[in-house]
């Protein structure tokens, strides 16, 4: 009989690839993965650390699981691992802690804990963290094709040199690492083989896709739209999806050879965070609200049904009422399709959990409900204006009597059906004219075209 083994994943696509490519280890050993409902002899927390709220998370998801089955051997491995092992090292239920390196060798760590804890009367745990801030090279998963959905998160890069005032993900990842051009593109190919039709392309900061390389002796500069180009002559690909951006990384050139490449969704997530200059200052981010506007003015010249996303914190240090006021009037002119919103979270080791002038959590939640606010208005506004429109969408599933996907601009639209007609909506893509939008769930609905 195999052995089962769950997964719960928290956090950014990084970390949904990275499952993915564990999961895959896993089943090539022969193992079976079960929801991490079910009971199973393993379990996997790949843990996330951009937020307390992650952490929390993180922290009841490990004792959940050992409630379903306290026999079960506990793998808590990721970012939080990676800067939190001494804290995670004082909660019991925690068999095995790995960082972000052992992933890779997942599947040998915890069968040899298994055969020796056999041996042994009393359980004991175990941790293996290599030291990323040393590391050069891109670790390599291999082609991994596996993915329980109808699109592939294909990772390209990890790591960050940036060093925002308010953001540990440097220590937990590294300095910037790219991944050579021909493994992309050798697991895209593999990708299409399984008839997947879109790939989301990512890493911790994929704007510095390639700059790595440049101690290379090369003759050419590799950047993150060489990468894209190469990607984009794969057969059986239809879609590349492009996850956070930086807005420094857009400029006529950027622009212009995207808009060549006819598989490029039009949908871009340009990280803000604020839209004050004053509060990116402190925040350490390299750009200003005006070379975010010219990077989105660029955009829609080539992508005029473009729709633009983007994360905004609100409450960091020293974040005044004037300074709210000017990103909301920012993010209103803007005119993004959806916003993210975090309320700032001090995270220990950094520059901004220092600064004087912290923000009232009361004050934070105030602002979030209103960023919050505006972005279901504005999402219901886009939306609003594309009825009676046809639309391309890629079916993904079927839920409630309704099947649903996404456009290439990333709007979620649902035709109503019957399940027993999956094969002909899922992991298709079909024209589909929109008859209305739901102002609840900001969600349009069509019918076949």
């Amino acid at each position: 009989m195999k052995k089962t083994v769950s997964f719960y994943t928290l956090g950014c696509k990084v970390n949904q690839y990275e499952t993915n490519a564990m999961e895959q280890q896993f089943i090539k050993n022969n193992y079976e993965i079960v929801e991490n409902t079910q009971k199973a002899d393993i379990y996997v927390i790949n843990t996330c650390t951009v937020t307390n709220m992650a952490e929390r998370k993180s922290r009841q998801m490990l004792r959940r699981v050992k409630e379903i089955n306290p026999s079960a051997v506990l793998v808590v491995c990721g970012c939080y691992a990676q800067v939190a092992k001494n804290e995670l090292e004082q909660i019991p239920e925690i068999d095995i802690i790995l960082g972000i390196n052992e992933k890779n060798e997942i599947v040998q760590i915890v069968e040899n804990y298994m055969e020796k804890m056999a041996e042994q009367d009393k359980r004991s745990q175990e941790a293996e963290i290599d030291d990323v801030s040393k590391q050069k090279e891109f670790l390599d998963f291999g082609d991994v094709t596996y993915t329980e959905k109808n699109r592939a998160v294909v990772k390209v890069q990890d790591g960050c040199n940036m060093f925002c005032s308010y953001c540990i993900i440097p220590y937990a990842r590294g300095r910037i690492r790219s991944r050579k051009i021909e493994s992309v593109v050798s697991e895209i190919k593999k990708i299409a083989k399984e008839e997947i039709k879109e790939v989301v392309i990512t890493g911790i900061h994929v704007a510095s896709y390639g700059k790595d390389f440049d101690n290379e002796n090369t003759s050419k500069k590799i950047r993150l739209i060489d990468l894209l180009e190469a990607i984009n002559k794969i057969d059986g690909i239809d879609r590349i999806r492009l996850s956070s951006l930086e807005p420094t990384i857009v400029d006529e050139e950027f622009a212009t050879r995207l808009s060549k490449l006819d598989k490029i969704c039009d949908h871009f997530h340009l990280s803000l965070q604020s839209g004050c200059d004053e509060t990116l200052k402190r925040m350490n981010r390299k750009y200003t609200t005006q070379i975010y506007r010219d990077a989105v003015a660029t955009l829609r010249k080539y992508y005029p049904e473009a729709s633009f996303t983007t994360d905004v914190i609100v409450g960091f240090p020293g974040e005044t009422d004037e300074e709210f006021a000017k990103t909301y009037k920012f993010l209103e002119e803007i005119d993004f399709y959806r916003l993210h919103v975090f309320k700032y979270s001090p995270r220990r080791g950094t520059v901004a959990e220092k600064m004087p002038n912290q923000i009232d959590g009361n004050k934070k939640e105030e602002r979030s409900n209103k960023l919050i606010e505006l972005s279901n208005s504005t999402e219901n506004k886009h939306n609003q204006s594309y009825i009676g429109k046809t639309v391309k969408v890629l079916f993904e599933e079927f839920e409630d009597g309704f099947f649903k996907g996404h456009t290439t601009n990333y709007m979620m639209v649902k035709v109503a059906g019957e399940e027993e007609r999956s094969d002909k909506f899922v992991n298709k893509i079909l024209d589909v004219k929109i008859k209305e939008n739901n102002d609840e769930t900001r969600e349009l609905i069509g019918i076949l075209s």
